[in-house]
Parts: structure tokens; C-alpha cells; sequence
């Protein structure tokens, strides 16, 4: 089975999880990290050699304040307690995302895991923090007309790969397929130049009932489409472009 490269997921249902089961949404969030463990080693041990999870978006800054605490929380002790396993995994840890109003622990932590993890050469994990896509291009236009200001760039060179280069993304390949859970159907906001050419998968499945099985029914799903990028390809060329 031809594997994707990169794995983007938006991990989504959490709240609705916890409020079917009469919980507090805090609940779904505390069982969602589980899910993403266990999904972050299983994806590790298939082969997979990107995976980015959308963590927390610059609109859940948004959510009532005990919310955010909360997963601010979750996400400390998450790096603080598996940093030693995605070492062990040879995972490497980094995010992408505005972090300046993340607080100080947090930061400190992400700082730990991603020096600590900085030598590991399998999965390279992506936490998406505090991120939203189109935040993120408006940084690159301005960061590339700032090059062009100070005459590094000329405005005819500048290119895709220009663009590319100036993403918080850069240099981790786009992503060949992007799961989002939970029913809904919509990037939310998620590497937006990124996914031109991803595939998607919708799943019903709240994330926290999330399983290996259903990343596998994700993973059959895109071995089973042809990718031809706005071209029509002979299968000789599509075999050649899915290695």
C-alpha cells in the first residue's frame, strides 16, 4: 500500500464526545491526547515520515478561559511526560504557530522537547499551536516585502518556491492527505496553501474514538486514488509520481 508522505489531521469532536457522555468538554479534551499518543506511534511505526496535528488554533483563543487553561495544561504535561518516548520512537518534535501567547511553562517545555528531539531522524511531528493559515501567508507577504525593501529580492523573482520558503511550514513537504474527524467538512483555517493539491478523508468518527483501525480505513482510502496533480496522466506516469 502506498503510504502518504505527510499526514495532516484535524483533530476534531472532542467537546461533543464529552457532552454525548454528560461530561465536562475538559473530559473529551484529556481523552483526545490519548488518542493523538497513541496515533503519533502508530503513525511513527508504519513508516510515516510527517505527521501535523492541528492542537490549537488561533480562534480557540477564543474559548472560555478555563477551556484554554486547560489545554494549555494538557499540552505541558504531555511534552514534560513523552518527551523520553518520542525519543525512544526517534520522533522529532517541532510546531508551527504564533507560541507569543502561550505561556511561559508551555513555552519552556516546547523549548525541551524540540532540543531534546532535535536529533531524532524518523517521524518528524508537527504541532500546529496557536496557528491559523491565514496568519501565517500574511507573515510571509510581509516578511518576503521586507526582502524586496531592503533589495535582497526582486518582485519579478518571486515565485512558489519564494512563498514556500517563507511559510512556517518550510521545509516539511505538503501534506498528501488531511483527515479531519467529527463529521465536519472544512479546513477550519489549516495550511490553507498547503493542502492544494492534499487529499482529503472525512471521517464521522469523534477523535476521541478515534483508532489505528480508522487511520488505516483513512490510509486504504488514499492508496485507492489517483493523484494527478490538474494533469492527465498514462498510469506508467501516475505510478512514477506516487513514489
Amino acid at each position: 500500500m502506498s503510504l502518504p508522505k505527510h499526514i495532516a489531521i484535524i483533530m476534531d469532536g472532542n467537546g461533543r464526545w464529552a457532552q454525548l457522555k454528560r461530561r465536562p468538554r475538559t473530559f473529551g479534551h484529556i481523552k483526545g491526547t490519548r488518542v493523538a499518543k497513541k496515533i503519533i506511534t502508530d503513525c511513527s511505526r508504519r513508516g510515516i515520515k510527517n505527521l501535523t496535528l492541528y492542537a490549537f488554533s488561533t480562534e480557540n483563543w477564543f474559548r472560555p478561559q478555563e477551556e484554554v487553561s486547560l489545554l494549555m495544561t494538557i499540552l505541558r504535561r504531555y511534552l514534560r511526560r513523552e518527551t523520553d518516548n518520542l525519543i525512544k520512537e526517534n520522533i522529532r518534535f517541532s510546531i508551527i504557530g504564533d507560541i507569543t501567547r502561550i505561556p511561559t511553562d508551555v513555552r519552556e517545555a516546547i523549548a525541551k522537547s524540540m532540543e531534546a528531539t532535535a536529533h531524532c531522524t524518523g517521524l518528524n511531528l508537527v504541532f500546529a499551536l496557536s496557528y491559523g493559515s491565514r496568519q501565517e501567508i500574511t507573515d510571509s507577504v510581509r516578511e518576503i516585502a521586507q526582502r524586496v525593501a531592503r533589495g535582497e529580492l526582486a518582485v519579478q523573482d518571486i515565485d512558489e518556491s519564494i512563498i514556500n520558503s517563507a511559510l512556517s511550514t518550510y521545509p516539511t513537504p505538503d501534506p498528501d492527505l488531511i483527515i479531519r474527524t467529527s463529521g465536519e467538512q472544512r479546513l477550519s483555517n489549516f495550511l490553507l496553501w498547503q493542502a492544494a493539491y492534499s487529499e482529503f478523508y472525512f471521517t464521522d468518527v469523534l477523535w476521541p474514538n478515534f483508532t489505528e483501525h480508522d487511520l488505516d480505513q483513512a490510509l486504504q482510502v488514499f492508496a485507492s486514488r489517483q493523484r494527478r496533480y490538474g494533469r492527465v496522466l498514462t498510469n506508467d506516469k501516475v505510478e512514477k509520481l506516487s513514489n
